[in-house]
């Protein structure tokens, strides 16, 4: 499974199968992820480059406070080999969403 196909994995298993997640893009919706690759993080051994991984982070924009589906992401990235860390949770009155930011990587190749 190439790493794109394990965050998209991921992101559905934490939103139950639903279809709420882009790459890249806002959706007209008041509960979806929104994932975007950043950079990479390579894994430098005798002048080589011996592994990298795709860094990336991802956007949860929810009405429901506490959604469960911030509870399930970590989970469901970690089974799907990427590590990640949650960056902060934010609520934003302008619009009534909250808005939950994790970053994480997925090491490049089938793994």
């Amino acid at each position: 499974m190439q790493w794109y196909e394990r965050v998209i994995a991921a992101h559905r298993e934490a939103a139950e199968g639903s279809e709420s997640v882009s790459h890249g893009g806002r959706m007209k919706s008041e509960r979806y992820f929104v994932w975007m690759e950043d950079g990479t993080n390579d894994l430098l051994a005798e002048n080589q480059h011996t592994e990298s991984a795709v860094t990336g982070y991802t956007d949860l924009f929810t009405k429901r406070e506490f959604d469960p589906w911030a509870a399930r992401l970590g989970p469901a990235l970690s089974r799907y080999g990427m590590c990640w860390s949650l960056r902060d949770v934010q609520y934003e009155p302008e619009t009534g969403f909250w808005h939950h930011t994790w970053d994480w990587e997925a090491l490049y190749g089938d793994n």
